[in-house]
C-alpha cells in the first residue's frame, strides 16, 4: 500500500486486517506499507497540464515508483516471508490515481486493484479518456478492479471511468464501482476500506 507509513494510513489498514483475520472474516494476508518520501512525485504520472505541476516541486515519477515495487520491494518481501503469487494494492486520492494508472499501464504487477476516490482529474483526465482503447487492447485481461468515490469533485471522473468500463471491459475483468455519496474525500479510506477488504479477500473455504 502506498501512503503506508506509521503516520499515514498503515495503522488503520493493519488494524482492519488483524481484526478481520482473527475473526475468520478474511484469509491471511501480509500487509506491506510503503512510507512516502516524495508522495506527489511518486504517485503521479507525467502531465501536460500546467496547474497539475504546481502541486509539488517534482511530479511524474510513477513509472520509477513501479520499478521500485517490482524490481526491489516485491523480491525482498518474497525472500523474507512466506508468500503466494497473489498480490493486491490499495490507495486513496493521488495514491488511487497511481493504482488506476498501474492497472492500465502495467496490469500484470498486481492481481487486485483498489482505488478509493482516485484523483482521475490528473493530466486532463487522460486515464479516463483513454480507458476504452486501453481496455479493448487487452481482451484477455483477468484482474480485479474496485473503484469508489466520495461526495466531492473527483466523483464525476470516477463515474465517467465506470461508463468506459461498462462499455469496454473484457469478460475476464472483475470490476465494480461503488459511489459513496455518504462519505467525504477525507474519510472514505478509513470508512470504506474495512468492508471492501473483507469483501475482496474472504476466507478460503
Amino acid at each position: 500500500m502506498p501512503d503506508g507509513g506509521i503516520r499515514e494510513d498503515f495503522p488503520h489498514v493493519a488494524h482492519t486486517l488483524d481484526a478481520a483475520i482473527k475473526a475468520g472474516e478474511m484469509r491471511p494476508l501480509i500487509l506491506v506499507g510503503i512510507e512516502n518520501t516524495e508522495r506527489r512525485r511518486d504517485v503521479t504520472g507525467p502531465t501536460e497540464v500546467e496547474t497539475d505541476r504546481k502541486i509539488a516541486p517534482r511530479v511524474g515519477g510513477s513509472a520509477a515508483f513501479r520499478r521500485f515495487i517490482q524490481d526491489e520491494l516485491m523480491p525482498e518481501i518474497g525472500k523474507r516471508y512466506r508468500v503466494t503469487d497473489e498480490t493486491a494494492v490499495i490507495g486513496e486520492s493521488l495514491a488511487g490515481l497511481f493504482i488506476v494508472e498501474t492497472f492500465f499501464l502495467q496490469p500484470e504487477l498486481f492481481d487486485t486493484y483498489i482505488a478509493l476516490s482516485p484523483s482521475l482529474w490528473w493530466n486532463g483526465e487522460e486515464l479516463v479518456k483513454k480507458a476504452g482503447e486501453r481496455l479493448k487492447a487487452k481482451p484477455d485481461l483477468r484482474k480485479t478492479l474496485y473503484l469508489s468515490s466520495a461526495s466531492d469533485d473527483v466523483s464525476a471522473e470516477s463515474a465517467r471511468l465506470e461508463e468506459a468500463l461498462r462499455a469496454n471491459a473484457p469478460a475476464g475483468l472483475k470490476w465494480q464501482y461503488k459511489p459513496r455519496p455518504d462519505l467525504r474525500h477525507d474519510n472514505i479510506y478509513r470508512s470504506a476500506s474495512p468492508q471492501v477488504l473483507r469483501e475482496l479477500f474472504p476466507p478460503v473455504k
